[in-house]
């Protein structure tokens, strides 16, 4: 379908929407009437209704915890304009591009959706946004991480960035840049071997990383392997061959997993120093004995003192809260991520809503400037502005060591790397 189809098709369903609100006896407000992505009508005693697509059968907890804090946020948040705000139940984007287009595709299906707050993962993004941003509405995640996704924080947009798309989470060249700086001055290290899944998460952080390590004056080997592959022997004697005194592993904790209990079964890496992507900051992994000794990218930890404006709920509390009506820790370390991603939505909900008796209006085109002019949000993770292309993140992250496999909980880790946006404390 070519641009003008799409154009034409979206303005033929909106003047259907049109008709059918008028024959029903809706009236929409007269400065709404040509809006280019149409308006969303919540009639008298109607919930506002929003989504949760997250990876809900795979990945550890990243999903499961990411989707209970849209529920902890929905909560906290309350009404707006005298109308609740339902998120219906969770859908499962898998980690997957054939996940996140039939999570998509669900939405679009019911066009009171205003917004949605996902995906988990990359991979699922690159197929879930175009899809809901031809169909007007809004994406936020708390986790998607790949610069495909928005930009190159320079200016261009990304293969895969699309109108209504928007992050909480870090762009990976931020954790390009940490993983590259801790490796080559604290480290000391000069020739890293990086392993990717050819997913758009492993990959994208993949290359930037060798980008930002070979700009430093280091030597970088890429190796690639298979997602569900268990056997590493082949790829990990490939990697020995280059004789890396480094192995960064952006990948998910299944592979990672097999690579760190073989890796010292290979000649020549019996001593080679691990790292591992923020993915791997999963409680499960953790518990894997080889991976004591892991250094490991993380999105900042300690927000405890923190207030989401939007709510006044501080770090501290959404922890406790979590806890108490889950009876259990977060399962991720971007928990946090989705609970602002969510008040954000909300907040911009609350901005464009237009009021007219009993009925609420939400225009989608300002749906999406509203949350592009986010501007110095205090979130619990921090101060969020979005840019032009969807980036949000604070760009702050942590490097920590996790020397006992006992402990599992990634806020008792050591912290031994700052990385704060375009300046490093370490």
């Amino acid at each position: 379908m070519t641009k003008r189809d799409r154009t034409r098709s979206r303005l033929s369903c909106w003047l259907i929407l049109v008709l059918a609100l008028l024959l029903s006896g809706a009236c929409i407000p007269e400065n709404m009437v040509g809006s280019p992505l149409g308006t969303v009508v919540v009639g008298p005693g109607e919930d506002i209704q929003i989504r949760s697509a997250a990876v809900l059968s795979s990945i550890g907890e990243l999903g499961s915890s990411t989707q209970r804090a849209v529920a902890l946020a929905l909560a906290d948040y309350g009404p707006i304009k005298g109308h609740n705000v339902s998120m219906g139940a969770g859908l499962d984007s898998l980690c997957t591009p054939e996940g996140g287009a039939a999570a998509a595709q669900t939405v679009v299906g019911d066009r009171r959706v205003v917004g949605v707050i996902g995906t988990s993962c990359s991979a699922a993004a690159v197929e879930a946004a175009p899809i809901l941003s031809e169909a007007g509405l809004v994406l936020i995640s708390g986790t998607n991480t790949a610069p495909t996704l928005t930009s190159d924080l320079r200016g261009n947009a990304g293969a895969n960035h699309y109108a209504g798309y928007y992050r909480t989470s870090n762009n990976d060249l931020y954790e390009a840049e940490a993983v590259a700086g801790f490796a080559h001055h604290d480290l000391g290290l000069h020739e890293v071997a990086v392993v990717h899944d050819g997913d758009p998460y492993t990959s994208g952080l993949a290359n930037a990383f060798a980008a930002a390590f070979e700009q430093g004056g280091g030597t970088v080997t890429i190796a690639t392997v298979s997602k569900g592959q268990t056997d590493m022997m082949a790829v990990l004697t490939e990697v020995a061959a280059a004789g890396p005194e480094g192995l960064f592993l952006p990948l998910f904790p299944d592979e990672a997993g097999e690579i760190i209990r073989q890796v010292g079964q290979v000649a020549g890496l019996e001593d080679v120093v691990l790292i591992g992507g923020a993915a791997l900051v999963d409680f499960e992994f953790l518990a894997i004995p080889e991976s004591e000794g892991m250094y490991l990218a993380s999105p900042e930890l300690h927000f405890e003192a923190s207030v989401n404006e939007a709510t006044g709920r501080n770090g501290g509390d959404l922890l406790a809260a979590y806890e108490e009506r889950y009876n259990e820790a977060p399962g991720s370390v971007y928990m946090a991520h989705a609970y602002d991603a969510t008040t954000l939505l909300l907040r911009a909900i609350e901005a464009v809503a237009v009021v007219q008796g009993d009925t609420l209006y939400i225009d989608r085109a300002r749906l999406r400037e509203a949350l592009t002019g986010t501007t110095a949000f205090s979130g619990i993770i921090g101060e969020l502005s979005c840019d032009e292309f969807g980036d949000c993140g604070t760009g702050h992250l942590h490097i920590v060591h996790h020397t006992d496999s006992t402990i599992t909980d990634a806020a008792a880790l050591e912290i031994v790397y700052f990385h704060l946006h375009d300046e490093d404390e370490h």
